[in-house]
């Protein structure tokens, strides 16, 4: 795969939190996908391959829509939110092989108009993470949602490592820092400080309110094809050096893993910084599923950036805000910027790797980082050079 692949176009809408958006979970994907194409500079009907985010969408709904004509590879990742980062190396696989020429990945919804965390679905085993161990065994004991499942994990590390609140908190000041510089992100205008954090609602300890990312809805996209396209286009590409993903054993169930903080992105960060021929300490940058603040600390740890146990000193001694010395989701992330299930750290990637991220790029940026996660832990990555 490395350096045969490249991302040529991306493309988002603007991102809201208010009670409706006036736009269908699919007219939003259209609308990010339409401006993908105008970045790469191709027509729709040249998209041969899409890859829709699972329960989303389908693929013969985009191809119907936007008028692709000629579809010969459709493909869903079911990881959650890792499923974007993971479908880059489908992708990649596809476009490389000749199984198509440029795949489209969409991903967006009315994450706070439409379904909302407080709404969880009990009934159907295939909306749940964790399927019948979670309905059976997690949802009649009111352990019913994300921030409820992930804190068992942060209040572990903290137990274990002397992990603090505040480095907890230093993560969400640094997504809300990123997010000033930022004119389409959700929380931009609207700092934070530590007090602020501290003083936020406890929800699941050790899980406050601004632990917890933003309800949105959005929409971002993304078209992949090989380095050769890529030369005819109008758009700098940002290439695929490496990619990989996996899942933690067992990937239903997370109080009893024989290791808690094992994640798939534990099994997958190696294979992909091998493919790339790079370390963690080469990037520029890192875009990072922030989820909820433990989970970004968890996967810098785990990625290889430092050690298991050190996130919380690698925050405070490295910096991650801006002007850090590994600046990580400079359009604010999922946190502070939307959640569009994570296709908006891969855009922000490659504009940062373009040169295109305005008041927030970094100077030089030649490699960068971008990691998914989804539902018990699964993880995927990527690693993106110019």
């Amino acid at each position: 795969m490395s350096n045969t692949a490249c991302i040529v176009g991306v493309g988002e809408t603007k991102y809201c939190r208010k009670p409706g958006s006036g736009k269908s979970q699919l007219s939003l994907q259209l609308e990010a996908c339409v401006n993908a194409l105008k970045d790469a500079g191709i027509a729709p009907s040249a998209v041969d391959g899409i890859m829709p985010f699972p329960n989303l969408g389908k693929a013969e709904e985009f191809a119907a829509n936007l008028g692709c004509q000629n579809l010969r590879f459709a493909a869903t990742v079911n990881m959650g939110g890792a499923s974007p980062v993971a479908s880059l190396q489908d992708a990649a696989a596809a476009v490389t092989s000749g199984g198509a020429d440029y795949v489209l990945l969409p991903a967006g919804w009315n994450g706070y108009s439409g379904s909302r965390a407080s709404q969880t679905v009990v009934d159907d085993v295939s909306s749940i993470p964790g399927g019948a161990i979670a309905r059976d065994y997690y949802l009649p004991y009111g352990f019913t949602a994300p921030p409820q499942w992930y804190a068992v994990i942060a209040r572990r590390h903290m137990h274990e490592f002397g992990t603090r609140a505040e480095h907890l908190g230093a993560i969400a000041l640094a997504m809300r820092e990123h997010a000033q510089l930022n004119p389409n992100a959700v929380m931009h205008g609207k700092r934070i400080t530590m007090d602020d954090y501290l003083d936020s609602p406890m929800l699941s300890d050790p899980y406050r309110l601004l632990d917890c990312c933003l309800e949105t809805d959005g929409a971002a996209a993304v078209v992949v094809t090989t380095a050769d396209r890529a030369r005819d286009l109008r758009t700098r590409p940002v290439h695929i050096a490496g990619a990989a993903r996996g899942q933690p054993y067992p990937a239903d169930e997370i109080t009893n893993r024989d290791d808690i903080f094992t994640t798939g992105l534990t099994i997958a960060a190696p294979e992909a910084f091998g493919a790339a021929g790079v370390k963690p300490s080469d990037a520029d940058f890192a875009m990072i599923y922030d989820c909820f603040t433990f989970e970004l600390l968890q996967q810098l740890e785990e990625a290889g950036f430092c050690k298991r146990g050190e996130g919380g000193a690698f925050i405070e001694d490295v910096g991650i805000g801006p002007g850090g010395g590994l600046p990580i989701n400079t359009h604010g992330g999922l946190l502070s910027e939307a959640h569009v299930l994570g296709m908006s750290h891969i855009v922000e990637a490659v504009r940062q790797l373009r040169g295109d991220a305005g008041e927030r790029q970094i100077t030089g940026a030649e490699l960068g980082v971008v990691t998914g996660w989804g539902d018990f832990g699964d993880g995927s990555i990527a690693v993106l050079t110019n």
